[in-house]
């Protein structure tokens, strides 16, 4: 090596050395509002099919137990950014006013739904009455019972309700124990599965049917965040995006992604929840408004169905004030 390149090498390794800093990850924390599954696909693709990383973005996830868990951590800062059902949102907003902001929509529908079997002859929502209906005591779909059965000319008094955990469920309705069970549309692979089992056909009955049409799971973040770090969270909604886009186009590789970062989950059942979430996420109602897209008049529509349903002043809340559209990317 000669002495004349020593000062070349010298002034590499300088401007490798300043080069290093622009170059380290933007660390986020994202929230989950429940358990890992196909219908948070997204988050899994962003992780690892390297949309995040593209982006500059190093993801530590949260676990959550509920959207409203979900977002008191995103209010006290314990996570950047995450998931949770907009109507928790707006009803947190309007109660407690809370810090915490709606980016971008995933689910533009309601998940929420009745399931049975044939031989119950329950074939459409109104056919509950008189019925035993078994539902999880932590699910959103509870809030929402009431306006349901008033769409049919019920209240909660003529139907027999128990609250359940989420894992029995499944084994009421196919022995028996109950006519129906309430529970989310991104479940309809794992139910069908149990009703095969049990030489059953299932019956599903979305409470959409019943007018209840509203936005559900949304990307939501700490306003403490999207006013320090505007630009991660510019960066993050735009993978995020791109990775449910990846979600729908490659349902495999969508589930390959959630088992490999959560091994317990098997490919197979992760890709039937994306597959049965993805309607929810990708309709007649994307093709109108645009993925992720927030339309205003659906927004107040939504808030509407959460002040009839928890019995809020419908003045209590702009809804306009909880979503912040400028953070999704322009088309």
């Amino acid at each position: 090596m000669s002495l004349k390149s020593l000062p070349l090498l010298a002034s590499a390794a300088l401007l490798a050395s300043v080069a290093l800093p622009a170059m380290a990850m933007d660390r986020i924390t994202f929230q989950l509002d429940w358990l890992p599954g196909g219908d948070k696909s997204a988050i899994y693709v962003c992780m690892h099919h390297g949309f995040c990383a593209d982006a500059g973005i190093e993801v530590t996830l949260e676990p959550g137990r509920g959207s409203s868990e979900a977002i008191t951590k995103l209010a006290t800062g314990t996570s950047d950014i995450g998931l949770a059902g907009i109507e928790a949102l707006m009803a947190a907003r309007a109660t407690e006013n809370v810090p915490v902001t709606a980016v971008m929509n995933v689910f533009n529908m309601g998940p929420h739904a009745f399931y049975t079997t044939t031989e119950t002859g329950i074939t459409t929502l109104a056919d509950v009455r008189g019925r035993s209906i078994a539902t999880s005591p932590f699910t959103s779909s509870n809030v929402f019972l009431p306006l349901v059965l008033e769409e049919n000319g019920m209240s909660e008094d003529d139907i027999t309700l128990t609250r359940s955990d989420p894992g029995a469920l499944g084994p009421l309705l196919m022995t028996g124990q109950s006519d129906a069970i309430i529970a989310w549309l991104t479940d309809v692979s794992r139910y069908e599965g149990q009703a095969r089992e049990a030489g059953k056909e299932l019956v599903i009955l979305p409470w959409a049917d019943a007018g209840l049409e509203l936005y559900s799971a949304s990307l939501v973040a700490a306003d403490s965040f999207l006013e320090e770090r505007p630009e991660v969270a510019k960066r993050f909604v735009a993978a995020f995006r791109q990775s449910l886009e990846f979600a729908y186009s490659d349902p495999q590789g969508a589930a390959d992604a959630v088992a490999a970062i959560v091994p317990e989950l098997s490919a197979e059942d992760v890709k039937g929840s994306w597959l049965d979430a993805s309607a929810l996420a990708f309709n007649d109602l994307t093709e109108e408004f645009g993925l992720g897209a927030f339309d205003a008049d659906r927004l107040a529509a939504t808030w509407m169905r959460v002040a009839a349903a928890q019995d809020l002043d419908p003045a209590a809340l702009d809804p306009e004030s909880i979503v912040d559209r400028s953070f999704l990317p322009a088309d």
